[in-house]
């Protein structure tokens, strides 16, 4: 079993690292403040399955390939760069609804919260590079690895599920206390713009040599 001495450095650094919003974090405050409440479970969950994927591919080898392939990691960079300016448009440009009145199309948008959350948490082309690169740091040769990789690796999925939703409960919350539209129509322009930002910066990440 994986020391105590070593554990908890890595949830210390994960921590740290994880509350840093970057364009998940921004693209699940964004679409909780806009769709409020019953937003923060597909959000999360999206979170959740795209970090699950984006480990699962660095583990089979797919961060190794990235980081010796520019033509991959550019692939993935543009893909996921593309798809926040598209969801950064989407969201500045939406329309606030009043909360009090029921959405007949609930089972449609949660079903699109939980694919936005997925894809740009999946297709985050440093977010797989990290597993590669942050995992291995923490484990001991000495003991079996993979049971090493199953704790660090469901660790890390829990303090990404708690930050997630910690950041989607307090955006939805704010949401319920603002009942100005000219308020949440802001804060969806400021989120899409955001968003916007996130995917040129991801457009401009250069492979690490």
């Amino acid at each position: 079993m994986m020391s105590l001495e070593i554990w908890i450095p890595f949830v210390f650094a994960t921590t740290l690292i994880l509350i840093i919003p970057g364009p998940t974090i921004i693209l699940v405050i964004s679409q909780a403040v806009t769709h409020g409440r019953k937003s923060v479970v597909p959000l999360v969950a999206g979170v959740l399955f795209g970090d699950f994927t984006a480990m699962t591919l660095s583990l089979l080898g797919l961060g190794a390939i990235m980081s010796a392939s520019a033509a991959l990691f550019t692939l993935f960079k543009w893909v996921g760069a593309l798809y926040l300016i598209y969801l950064g448009i989407k969201i500045w440009r939406s329309d606030i609804k009043d909360s009090s009145i029921p959405d007949r199309k609930a089972n449609i948008s949660t079903r699109l919260l939980f694919k936005s959350s997925y894809i740009v948490t999946a297709l985050n082309p440093k977010g797989i590079a990290f597993f590669v690169a942050f995992l291995p740091q923490f484990i001991e040769p000495c003991k079996p690895v993979l049971n090493q990789l199953l704790l660090l690796g469901g660790t890390f999925l829990s303090l990404a599920i708690i930050n997630a939703a910690l950041y989607a409960l307090f955006a939805s919350q704010m949401r319920e206390t603002m009942h100005n539209k000219k308020v949440l129509k802001w804060f969806n322009r400021g989120g899409g713009s955001a968003l916007i930002g996130a995917g040129v910066i991801t457009a401009g990440i250069q492979r690490s040599a």
